[in-house]
C-alpha cells in the first residue's frame, strides 16, 4: 500500500533442552515481553511432565505475543509509509500544477509576443504601402511639371527662331539675308536644363535655377538681336 508493500520478516526461535527460548532472531522485542521472559514458568515441587506442559504453553504464548509485536510494528511501518506515500503523492501534485502553470504562462507570453509582432509587421506594410502612393504621386507631379517646361523651353526657342527670321526677312535683302544663318541661342544652357532634368526626375525643383537663367539668356539674345536690326522688342 502507498509507496510499496511491506515485507514480511523472518523471525527466528532458539531454546534449550529445556524449550526455553534463550535468542529470537529478526524482531527487536518490547520492554513487556522481555519482562514475561523473565517471570518463573511454574513454582517448585510440581512434576516433570506438567513443567514441561507448563513451559510449553508458555513458548506458545511468547510465540503469540512476538507475532503480536511483529504485526504491531509492521502496521507501525505500513502507516509511514502510507503517510511517506502520501507526502510524496502531493509534493508531485504541486510541482505538477506548478509546472503546468509555468507552461500556460510561456504559453501566453509568446502569444502575446507573437500578436504584437503581427500587428507591427501590419502597421508597417501600411506605412510602407502609403510612402509608395505618396512616392508614386510626387513623380506623377514632377513627370507633369518637366513636360510643361520642357513645352515651354521649346515655344520659346521656337517664338524667337520664328521671330529672329521674321525680321532678318523684313529688314535685310534678298541677297543679303542668304549670309545670315540662324543658330539656336542658349544652346549650352538648353542642354544643361535638359541633362538636369533626366537626372533629377523627382526634384524638378533643384533645376529651376537653370531654366531661370536660360530663359534670362533667351531674352537678352533677343533683344541684341533686335538692336542690331534697329527694332524694339519687348521682353
Amino acid at each position: 500500500m502507498g509507496g510499496g508493500e511491506s515485507v514480511p520478516r523472518r523471525v527466528t526461535f532458539e531454546a534449550d533442552e529445556n524449550d526455553n527460548i534463550t535468542v529470537v532472531k529478526g524482531i527487536r522485542l518490547s520492554e513487556n515481553v522481555i519482562e514475561r521472559m523473565k517471570e518463573p514458568s511454574s513454582p517448585g515441587g510440581k512434576s516433570q511432565k506438567k513443567f514441561g506442559s507448563s513451559n510449553h504453553t508458555s513458548i506458545e504464548e511468547l510465540k503469540k505475543r512476538i507475532a503480536e509485536e511483529l504485526a504491531l510494528e509492521q502496521a507501525s511501518q505500513s502507516s509511514v509509509q502510507d503517510e511517506l506515500a502520501k507526502a510524496l503523492d502531493r509534493e508531485r501534485a504541486a510541482s505538477s500544477e506548478h509546472l503546468a502553470r509555468a507552461v500556460l504562462r510561456e504559453r501566453a507570453s509568446a502569444e502575446d509576443e507573437r500578436m504584437k509582432s503581427q500587428l507591427l509587421v501590419s502597421a508597417t506594410a501600411k506605412q510602407l504601402e502609403e510612402k509608395e502612393k505618396e512616392l508614386k504621386k510626387h513623380e506623377t507631379y514632377y513627370k507633369e511639371q518637366l513636360n510643361r517646361l520642357e513645352e515651354r523651353v521649346r515655344g520659346e526657342v521656337y517664338h524667337f527662331t520664328c521671330e529672329n527670321n521674321s525680321l532678318k526677312s523684313s529688314f535685310l535683302s534678298p541677297a543679303s539675308s542668304r549670309r545670315y544663318k540662324t543658330d539656336p541661342v542658349c544652346v549650352d544652357l538648353q542642354n544643361q536644363i535638359f541633362q538636369c532634368y533626366q537626372q533629377n526626375p523627382k526634384e524638378t525643383l533643384s533645376c529651376s535655377a537653370l531654366a531661370a537663367e536660360y530663359f534670362k539668356c533667351v531674352r537678352h539674345a533677343r533683344q541684341v538681336e533686335s538692336g542690331r536690326l534697329g527694332v524694339l522688342i519687348p521682353p
